[in-house]
């Protein structure tokens, strides 16, 4: 690598570095005021906050990283045009041809990173935040407290008279109604805690009695402990391979969604070098407050072209959305950088 790429990389880092700092910041408050909204449903201590955090992380740098990529690069280029230092490179040599290599490589380098992510960490991350979400949910469902009437747990009604912070129960009382298979049935019990193992809970008893009303009279039995078990609906499943998660794009039009979706994000670095190139090298006399402008709308045109035929084509959006946007930064670099310096 010669003094020139050197020199330009510098710039270019410095830039990426701060961006990415604003950028990462904004994104992961957005995030992190998505999950303090659950703690209105699901009770979480600032521990529980921080893992669910990292569950997402993944999908943060899917999002910023190409962002500040982007944004880095034709602030660089322009911050260069302003003070002249870019016609200064092409009369030394460095032509345009010369920096649209290298940071093509440097974006082919950085979406091949983003793919990874993509491939490994998201499928492992997303199933990982999920499972602790149905596994709080589960959790906050079955939180019995004390002297209050209508809790459930399964089909059992259940009261009881005084409870801890550790789940231990005294003074328990259940009651199931009538059904078609079973008859009426009230079980009290001295003590009793709750079992929670992988989403399927336990309700443990010890010491009490069973009543059964039945047509010919009251059934009686005692016990020394008794184990109710509860399968909720939402129960924590098991974490698929990575083989058999993206298996899943092929029946499931949502998980088709997102890896298109997260596809062409992660190729976005790649498909707007050269628009980088274009929207950054300019005549500064010329060119003086468009490049905002420019940039913003190449953002939200791709961003909406990607949903938009992610949504209706899944399985092959990313080749189409690629060549289409890659051929289109390729002519537009060509009029306005080749056919000019």
């Amino acid at each position: 690598m010669n003094r020139v790429s050197r020199y330009l990389l510098k710039h270019f880092s410095e830039l990426f570095s701060a961006l990415f700092f604003i950028l990462f910041f904004i994104t992961s408050v957005i995030f992190f005021i998505k999950l303090t909204a659950m703690t209105a449903i699901i009770k979480m201590d600032f521990f529980e906050l921080g893992t669910l955090y990292i569950y997402l992380l993944p999908r943060t740098l899917v999002y910023t990283l190409p962002l500040t990529f982007f944004i880095a690069l034709c602030i660089t280029l322009f911050n260069l045009s302003k003070e002249n230092e870019t016609i200064v490179l092409f009369t030394l040599g460095y032509n345009p041809k010369k920096i649209a290599k290298l940071f093509l490589t440097l974006s082919s380098l950085l979406s091949f990173v983003l793919i990874l992510d993509i491939f490994i960490f998201i499928p492992i991350s997303k199933q990982l935040n999920t499972n602790f979400i149905e596994y709080k949910k589960v959790e906050a469902k079955f939180n019995i407290k004390a002297n209050e009437f209508g809790q459930k747990f399964s089909d059992w009604l259940v009261y009881i008279e005084h409870s801890d912070n550790n789940k231990l129960y005294t003074g328990v009382t259940l009651y199931q109604i009538k059904t078609d298979k079973e008859d009426e049935k009230l079980i009290v019990a001295t003590n009793a805690d709750i079992e929670n193992e992988k989403g399927i809970l336990r309700l443990n008893l010890d010491q009490g009695k069973i009543f059964e009303f039945a047509k010919d009279g009251i059934q009686q039995t005692d016990f020394e402990r008794m184990h109710i078990n509860s399968q909720p609906k939402t129960a924590v499943g098991a974490i698929q391979s990575i083989k058999e998660y993206w298996n899943g794009v092929y029946t499931d039009t949502k998980r088709a969604y997102d890896l298109s979706f997260f596809l062409l994000i992660a190729l976005f670095p790649v498909v707007s070098t050269l628009i980088a190139l274009s929207i950054g090298v300019v005549t500064y006399r010329y060119n003086k407050g468009s490049i905002y402008l420019e940039m913003f709308a190449t953002i939200a045109l791709y961003f909406v072209f990607t949903t938009l035929v992610s949504t209706w084509f899944a399985q092959i959006a990313p080749v189409i959305v690629f060549v289409v946007t890659f051929l289109l930064s390729y002519i537009i670099y060509q009029k306005r950088i080749r056919a000019v310096f």
